[in-house]
């Protein structure tokens, strides 16, 4: 059973949200989600945050997007309690050993057709899918998302053509699509950048990184491993953009 909480039901979480048009952001915590939630202010878009407690091994991306999203100054900002581990089939829901220190460049990424078990099942379908539901009642026609196909770690849910399928059903879907009120567009604005161009696009949008996390395996104090794959293509992407990671990892 899904439950669903508000960080803050009756105010902003923080700052000062546009005055745009509404749009559901999908907000990890992690460095994607962080840099999408500020393009979409960008765009003059006022972002509705939505997080998800859905029985990771890395719970401290929640408070992470609590941070993120108090920062950035969402409309609001909801938490959905959901739990994957009923099934498993992943490391981050499931008694499964994180990968560490694989190598995650772009030539062994071309290289392998294999999906790593840190791949949840189904999760951005999951995840969309609520969002569409909130998307339809806050009466936004815009669902932004942090997925990326180039630096990633072959996650089937995160390729282009994954997105545009999302985008068409959502729109035979919905009672806005078949009335003909409104157009729902699934944004990936991350999709064809590198980590190290998503990291120059979030310094110039004035995106705080210290508050966000990625590790998939972190200390329970929170410290990142900085040897699983998303710590490995989160410092390269920072290296390559020449900037230093502000967050503290365990072993550098």
């Amino acid at each position: 059973m899904s439950t669903l909480r508000s960080s803050s039901p009756d105010q902003p979480a923080g700052g000062s949200p546009n005055d745009g048009p509404p749009a559901v952001v999908l907000l990890s915590g992690g460095l994607d989600s962080a840099t999408a939630l500020a393009v979409a202010r960008r765009e003059g878009y006022t972002p509705y945050a939505m997080t998800f407690r859905y029985g990771q091994r890395h719970l401290v991306e929640i408070d992470a997007a609590r941070r993120v999203a108090a920062a950035q100054g969402v409309a609001r900002h909801v938490v959905v309690d959901i739990d994957l581990r009923l099934w498993g089939g992943s490391a981050l829901t499931a008694d499964v050993e994180v990968p560490k220190d694989r190598d995650v460049s772009p030539s062994a990424q071309e290289a392998s057709d294999a999906i790593p078990v840190t791949y949840v099942p189904a999760r951005n379908t999951i995840f969309l899918s609520f969002a569409l539901a909130w998307a339809e009642v806050l009466g936004a026609d815009a669902i932004f998302i942090g997925v990326n196909a180039l630096d990633y770690s072959g996650y089937p849910d995160c390729r282009p053509e994954y997105v545009a399928a999302f985008e068409t059903m959502a729109n035979l879907a919905t009672a806005a699509g078949v009335q003909g009120g409104q157009r729902l567009r699934i944004h990936a604005p991350l999709q064809h950048l590198t980590k190290a161009q998503i990291v120059a696009l979030g310094r110039e949008l004035g995106v705080d990184y210290s508050l966000t996390t990625s590790c998939y395996d972190p200390a329970p104090d929170g410290t990142a491993c900085g040897h699983c794959d998303a710590c490995q293509l989160r410092l390269r992407g920072f290296a390559e953009a020449g900037s230093a990671d502000p967050i503290a990892y365990a072993d550098r």
